[in-house]
């Protein structure tokens, strides 16, 4: 993917949130930037603006410019009465500034709270929903998963396995929301346990393939093998001679991977890659993912393949890649990049543990922790689907909150239980996710017993009735930076130099441990449903407002994850 495109598509973003009247934090930090250094011949490196997350800051500023940064804009980091005045002039439209102050401790900006409220709140679904973005041009990605390439069955699905599938199907879900075309492979024979297995934990791609068969692509293959100068015949060679220990019988080639690198100047490769032998299978994963480029090219002006594999396939599928370019005879150079996914150490009763197994161990815990909390109540099939989601989450979370890159170790023992209190957990995001569920069933409840009015339209609404901290830290942290979340999060794939990709798919996970963190500490201390008296009403509709827009951004985070919001605590 060219940045260059990249980087004209994100202003036409930009202003085509404007234009729809959402309100972007990335963007009024870029406004002002401009409005602090202005037309400075030789503008000082590095940002001047920083935004605010803490709570304790947050009471007094939404931005601010150091003091150190001021002085490399201006003699002694004084800020200059026309820039200060700029602040508050005609340019500033839409930028929402109530107040800006010069201290020691630099320039600040606060935001108008009840403004921002306001609009934000007026139009939840601009920061809540996800929405395919419009590419400069449309672009496409084959995503391959080749941790599934010759699973051999279900008990030989490991946990790492597990994170690199997860990944993948988070990523297309992420990718599908800039406005990429996605296409999947492997393909998963329908009602295999592997296939069963993945649907159980809301896995989408896993339809059978089908494109054209691949019995004449796989033809084509090995008469063009047969002819290249990187080929020898394995059958006509004593291959165990070269180093391989044990030589399959059904090698059918021997294909010089080294020599086709170096002749075409390929670089990031392995330099361990000398040889490749080739097998009957390995064609067979070369034609399917032909078969699913070609479906991508033709939907796509440009397509990339990305191969999310583990650290221990890492090797065996760049052969199968260079392979593939070596086949690629005749068309236009092929796009290839990897995700590695780091290992997954396990500590416990059973280092060795499937991914299956796996999955049991934390049904079982989840199970074991909703009867201590609930009792009897836990029975039924609507707590066999509530229980089954909870495992979902808490797996997603334990192999997707960390860089994907990074080593995991999961603490399998019997004493390292789960809970739903646990802050770093998917379980905690899922009762947090579930409380907002059960406060509007009982507002609907009031509401039905006519203790309550019906929930009026914002626009009936004083917002500034919204004064406590943990409101405007809601709205400002969660709530309108989401869509930037839900964009960075697969951004940065597009920018990345050679065949290894860094995708910050853990920002979801990581986002919503703090939200449901900062949301659960708001909502033990606020009482939301109060008294039905009138001149309560309008901070209590405001407030339930707020709460939609939360459970919304909840929602629309798990969908990317495929995570099912529960509707009862």
């Amino acid at each position: 993917m060219e940045r260059e495109a990249e980087a004209e598509a994100e202003p036409q973003a930009q202003a085509q949130a404007q234009a729809a009247g959402s309100f972007s934090l990335a963007a009024c930090e870029a406004a002002l930037e401009r409005l602090l250094r202005g037309r400075r011949s030789a503008p000082a490196p590095g940002r001047a603006w920083f935004k605010e997350s803490s709570a304790r800051n947050l009471r007094r500023r939404d931005f601010i410019a150091p003091r150190g940064a001021l002085g490399k804009l201006f003699p002694r980091g004084q800020v200059p009465e026309n820039v200060m005045q700029g602040f508050s002039s005609d340019q500033c439209q839409g930028l929402h500034i109530q107040s800006c102050e010069q201290t020691d401790a630099g320039l600040l900006i606060q935001l108008d709270h009840t403004a921002l409220f306001t609009d934000v709140l007026s139009n939840v679904a601009q920061y809540t929903r996800s929405s395919a973005s419009a590419l400069v041009e449309k672009k496409g990605v084959v995503l391959n998963c080749a941790v599934l390439q010759g699973c051999r069955g279900l008990e030989s699905l490991t946990v790492g396995h597990l994170r690199a599938i997860l990944l993948t199907d988070h990523l297309a879900e992420l990718l599908r929301q800039r406005g990429y075309t996605v296409h999947m492979t492997p393909s998963v024979a329908q009602n295999t346990d592997i296939w069963n297995f993945l649907k159980l934990l809301s896995v989408k791609w896993l339809s059978s393939w089908h494109g054209p068969s691949s019995e004449g692509t796989v033809s084509d293959f090995k008469r063009i093998l047969r002819e290249s100068v990187y080929t020898e015949l394995g059958k006509s060679e004593d291959l165990s001679s070269q180093g391989h220990k044990a030589s399959p019988k059904d090698v059918l080639f021997k294909v010089h991977l080294k020599e086709f690198v170096k002749e075409k100047g390929l670089e990031g490769y392995d330099p361990n890659l000398d040889v490749a032998l080739v097998q009957e299978g390995s064609l067979r994963q070369v034609a399917e993912l032909q078969n699913a480029t070609a479906q991508c090219q033709e939907a796509a002006e440009h397509c990339t393949v990305i191969h999310v594999v583990g650290c221990e396939e890492d090797f065996q599928q760049q052969k199968i890649d260079l392979l593939w370019q070596i086949l690629n005879t005749g068309r236009d150079p092929l796009t290839q990049k990897y995700v590695v996914c780091g290992p997954v150490r396990v500590t416990g009763e059973n280092p060795r543990i499937s991914a299956i197994q796996y999955f049991q161990f934390r049904r079982s815990q989840m199970k074991e922790a909703s009867v201590m909390k609930y009792g009897d109540l836990v029975q039924g099939d609507s707590w066999t689907g509530i229980i089954s989601s909870m495992t979902s989450a808490t797996i997603r979370f334990e192999l997707l909150a960390a860089a994907h890159r990074s080593p995991l170790t999961l603490d399998l023992s019997e004493e390292a239980s789960i809970s739903t209190k646990g802050t770093r957990s998917g379980a905690f995001v899922m009762y947090n996710c579930a409380r907002l569920a059960t406060l509007f069933d009982n507002f609907h409840k009031s509401v039905q017993q006519e203790l309550y009015p019906e929930l009026p339209d914002t626009s009936e609404l004083n917002f500034s009735a919204l004064r406590e901290e943990g409101e405007w830290l809601l709205l400002y942290n969660y709530i309108i930076p989401f869509p930037e979340v839900l964009s960075e999060s697969a951004k940065s794939w597009s920018s990345s130099e050679g065949i290894r990709l860094t995708v910050n798919t853990e920002a979801i996970c990581k986002f919503l441990v703090k939200l449901s963190m900062d949301f659960s500490s708001y909502y033990n201390r606020v009482h939301i449903l109060g008294e039905p008296l009138d001149h309560l009403f309008n901070q209590m509709f405001a407030r339930l407002w707020l709460m939609k827009a939360l459970r919304d951004v909840f929602h629309t985070a798990l969908g990317t994850l495929h995570i099912l919001p529960p509707n009862q605590l």
